[in-house]
């Protein structure tokens, strides 16, 4: 969500506030006339005034009290709106700093090539901005086209077993490399590996190198929103790249050091 919308979202909520002002003004108005043509009917009937003159004040007193009644419910209406537009708006700043978030997070990824580091602000993000609280990451063996477990949150890593690709809800998630999310979110009882209540592939392009497995938020969740979509999405990108441009550097940085070692040794 962009700034502009936030900021349009702010004035057409300060407008709104605004009108109401005006339209609880102009009933203040009207109850104060409606007062005076009480009062004066009143007065018309201490001195025996004739019945025209009664009759037009009580006519006057119930125009004035249906034109304020008019502005109670424009009032009501406006209130609604305005109650809309506020809890818009929070929505928009929520997501805003969501996304202000992200960015420094994905800033701190991409900061560093050593890949446990990388690993751990993967955690750091997933338990902070997500909010997750029990959670798998998964890293793909092409070789054995299995997902092994690299890093826990809220269990024992001796818990979780390898997946096989294709296999399960995390299998079929990193083989097809779309989302999982469950459409209800059930109450966290046990940790139960094959039961993830997200799935997010980590991809590059289309090509999956991990999957983060989600079974417990810190918030108790029934579902889950857009916002949420938003972040998984934004978040698999970032990790992924992260994640294999570390693994790609460790790599190098290992065969370097044996191509080195091993030149000392012939040079011997």
């Amino acid at each position: 969500m962009s700034k502009n919308r936030a900021e349009e979202f702010l004035n057409t909520f300060k407008k709104t506030a605004d009108f109401v002002k005006e339209l609880l003004q102009e009933n203040e108005k009207l109850r104060y006339q409606v007062a005076n043509l009480q009062e004066e009917l009143k007065s018309y009937k201490e001195k025996g005034v004739g019945v025209d003159a009664h009759a037009q004040c009580i006519a006057k007193i119930a125009q004035l009290e249906a034109e304020k009644n008019e502005i109670l419910n424009k009032i009501r209406e406006v209130e609604a709106e305005n109650k809309s537009f506020a809890e818009k708006y929070v929505e928009v700043e929520n997501e805003n700093n969501n996304l202000a978030n992200l960015y420094i997070a994905s800033f701190q990824l991409h900061s560093t090539l050593n890949f446990k580091e990388v690993v751990q602000i993967i955690m750091e993000i997933v338990i902070n901005l997500i909010g997750a609280e029990v959670f798998v990451l998964y890293l793909l063996d092409e070789k054995t086209n299995e997902l092994s477990p690299i890093a826990t949150e809220g269990i024992e890593l001796n818990e979780v077993t390898n997946v096989k690709l294709g296999k399960g809800i995390i299998g079929k998630s990193a083989k097809t490399g779309e989302n999982y999310f469950s459409e209800i979110i059930p109450i966290f009882e046990n940790f139960n590996q094959e039961s993830p209540i997200a799935c997010i592939p980590l991809k590059i392009k289309e090509h999956t190198i991990g999957v983060i497995a989600i079974y417990k938020l810190f918030v108790q969740k029934s579902t889950f929103n857009e916002l949420d979509y938003e972040l998984f999405t934004l978040l698999a990108g970032h990790a992924a790249t992260a994640l294999f441009s570390a693994k790609l550097y460790t790599e190098s940085e290992r065969k370097l050091s044996t191509i080195q070692g091993f030149i000392e040794l012939l040079t011997k």
